[in-house]
């Protein structure tokens, strides 16, 4: 018989302990994924939270990467220096808590980032970006996001997108929506295969129920506060997963202050995708292709003009093939 510690350690390593027959009616199952600190953006390296990709899951949809950071205090952290660095077979998506980033792209984009604002930036064959915190930032606190384009569109042109999506309150909740539909809003931004995204803040002790799409998968990201998604808490920095088939989510805010959240969503990505660095393929051959092309100075990525800093080098390929990865299959 499992102990209740046992069923907390298989939880959090998205196993769920409770056999269909002992859940709750219509609750769906949830698997917590825990973020890894890792550094990003050379010498100067910010550390984020990342939460996907890894090894018991690599997408939620088509979301494929989530990096989590800050609060981060500028004048002991540097801040966001991200020099310009490539992008292929991918759609990043930048949605900011605190601060300001100053976006350009080979497009010849020059954008600001704030907080409850979302830049959409498509590098399907290929684009270079940078991200810099600006100077009057002095807290930084945000997401960024990849979303994988499927293989009819990953050598897509080049776009960006800047949206703001409307903040509306229901139910005890402050709700943006700003990729797909929910709780009657919708997203006027383009995708490439059906997407949730959301900016979702629970007032104190609330309890929020959205009605959601049954053939999507989600993943609730906690920013701040300890939230009951069906019958288990997320903490701050993890991922609740709930597989398709759920058509409503239930969050409980467990605190004395607001809780924010990060919904995501999407139908399940069926295909396998090779992911290394920045960049996003279906073999080994694409990365090192991909590689070789920026490594050259190729037009495929473009010039960014006027911004801080020297090109990023890529990293040394790894001695081995790089393998594509999918999720596990549906339990």
């Amino acid at each position: 018989m499992n102990s209740p510690e046992g069923d907390v350690d298989a939880l959090r390593r998205g196993v769920d302990p409770l056999a269909e027959g002992d859940r709750p009616a219509g609750s769906p199952r949830v698997g917590v994924l825990s973020a890894r600190e890792v550094p990003l953006g050379g010498p100067r390296a910010m550390r984020v939270r990342r939460t996907l990709p890894q090894r018991e899951r690599t997408l939620i949809g088509a979301w494929c990467f989530a990096d989590h950071y800050g609060p981060l205090e500028v004048a002991t952290s540097g801040g966001m220096v991200m020099s310009p660095h490539p992008h292929t077979g991918l759609q990043t998506v930048s949605w900011l808590f605190g601060g300001e980033i100053e976006h350009r792209d080979t497009l010849g984009t020059h954008a600001l980032i704030r907080p409850g604002e979302m830049n959409l930036m498509t590098g399907g064959h290929g684009i270079a970006h940078s991200e810099v915190s600006t100077p009057r930032t002095t807290v930084l606190h945000g997401v960024q996001l990849w979303v994988a384009l499927p293989e009819e569109h990953r050598h897509t042109a080049r776009d960006f997108q800047h949206h703001v999506p409307a903040a509306v309150q229901v139910d005890g909740a402050e709700v943006r929506v700003f990729l797909g539909s929910l709780a009657g809003l919708t997203s006027p931004v383009r995708t490439f295969t059906p997407l949730l995204g959301a900016e979702i803040v629970v007032a104190p002790r609330a309890t929020l129920t959205l009605g959601v799409d049954a053939a999507f998968e989600h993943g609730l990201l906690v920013d701040s506060g300890d939230v009951r998604l069906s019958d288990t808490v997320l903490r701050p920095a993890e991922l609740g997963y709930v597989p398709r088939g759920a058509e409503t989510l239930t969050m409980v805010n467990e605190t004395d202050a607001p809780a924010r959240t990060i919904l995501l969503g999407g139908p399940p990505f069926e295909e396998e995708i090779v992911m290394w660095w920045n960049f996003i393929g279906r073999s080994h051959e694409d990365i090192v292709k991909a590689r070789e092309d920026w490594e050259a100075s190729t037009d495929r990525f473009g010039v960014v003009e006027d911004s801080p800093g020297g090109r990023l080098p890529a990293p040394t390929l790894p001695n081995a093939v790089i393998r594509p990865r999918r999720n596990p299959p549906t339990r």
